[in-house]
């Protein structure tokens, strides 16, 4: 089903608004992998959040590769920056997050409208990224 939502998202119109392709260099393998995700936006920025918690691989290869990766949505694929928000900082990402996925809500075991205390309870379990533009070079 991964590579079908890779297909899905990637593609320009079929592309729910949600939803991108992570693609980031393996830390094994050096091999270019992609993953599909939701982004999630939250006082006008975008996040990723890892409903797998930290043992996803995608969330490994992007700490091994310092946050580094692209993102391709509705054909456009942009490099970005991901930088890892700190586990105090997540409960209000995490509720927008399972509020746009609603397909992982049986991974972090609440629903959108569970107290923002339980959001804070789990958080240090979720490893979440704010997506930054990565700065175009100049030459």
């Amino acid at each position: 089903m991964n590579r079908l939502d890779v297909l899905m998202y990637g593609a320009r119109r079929l592309s729910p608004r949600h939803t991108a392709v992570l693609k980031v260099v393996g830390r094994r393998s050096g091999e270019i992998t992609s993953v599909p995700v939701a982004v999630t936006d939250y006082r006008g920025a975008e996040f990723l959040v890892s409903m797998l918690g930290q043992d996803a691989n995608w969330v490994r290869n992007v700490q091994a590769a310092g946050g580094r990766a692209a993102l391709r949505r509705r054909g456009r694929e942009t490099p970005i920056l991901l930088e890892e928000v700190p586990p105090e900082w997540r409960a209000e990402i995490l509720r927008r997050y399972l509020a746009a996925a609603p397909g992982a809500r049986p991974h972090l075991g609440l629903g959108p409208t569970a107290p923002l205390a339980e959001f804070h309870r789990i958080a240090p379990r979720h490893p979440t990224f704010k997506i930054r533009q990565c700065p175009r070079a100049t030459g």
